[in-house]
């Protein structure tokens, strides 16, 4: 499986702001770009964070871009993946509804409830790890259902996850004209941090976007 991860950050490398609201750092022609990359993938996944503060659809605006994807004998949206190891995903979340398939990514301890509500909602849940998702075996359930690029849009504690388990190939980061600030307030890759052995980025390329940057960076 290749996967990219997404962001638009601040300057100051801020997600969104220490209340976890939404901030509109990118510009349209960033946000066309994130369109066009929805479209080329398999499958776009986000933690169950960005679902509670954003209530994202996940699925592909452009009219062109979803009738090439017929064209190409896909479904008119890649499938949507949300992490959740602590159950926390509304049966009403937007990433829910029928215009794409979802697959809920948990634990073994997850209760059955809980799995029988989000299944009944529209989800196919894939168990993954005793207490928390585990994210390599996650993703080679979905590989095994034909995902063979996946595109991560956040938040930071899954980015920090992925890069912990060596599974980011790509890292495209649109760096926005606002400070946020704020030691609270959810960065690029959160979650424990390295203290050693950090991942290693070749840089790509470097594109002026609207009033910000966007960096491109493979992962060797």
């Amino acid at each position: 499986m290749h996967v990219v991860v997404n962001a638009a950050m601040s300057a100051d490398g801020k997600l969104s702001t220490r209340e976890r609201e939404q901030v509109e750092i990118s510009g349209p022609a960033d946000f066309d770009r994130v369109d066009a990359l929805r479209a080329e993938s398999d499958a776009v996944m986000v933690g169950v964070g960005t679902v509670l503060a954003d209530d994202p659809s996940l699925t592909v605006d452009d009219d062109a871009r979803r009738e090439r994807r017929r064209d190409a004998g896909k479904p008119d949206n890649p499938a949507r993946i949300i992490a959740d190891s602590r159950v926390r995903t509304p049966t009403d979340a937007r990433v829910l509804d029928d215009r794409a398939e979802t697959f809920l990514l948990t634990s073994e301890a997850a209760p059955q409830d809980f799995v029988a509500e989000i299944t009944e909602a529209g989800a196919e849940v894939v168990s993954a790890g005793e207490q928390q998702v585990a994210l390599p075996e996650a993703l080679a359930q979905l590989e095994d259902r034909g995902i063979e690029r996946l595109m991560v849009e956040g938040g930071g504690e899954l980015i920090f996850s992925l890069f912990a388990a060596d599974m980011v190939d790509e890292l495209s980061t649109f760096v926005g004209p606002a400070v946020i600030g704020g030691w609270k307030a959810p960065t690029l890759a959160d979650g424990d941090g390295f203290v050693g052995d950090f991942p290693e980025l070749s840089l790509r390329d470097v594109e002026r976007v609207d009033d910000g940057v966007l960096i491109r960076w493979d992962v060797p």
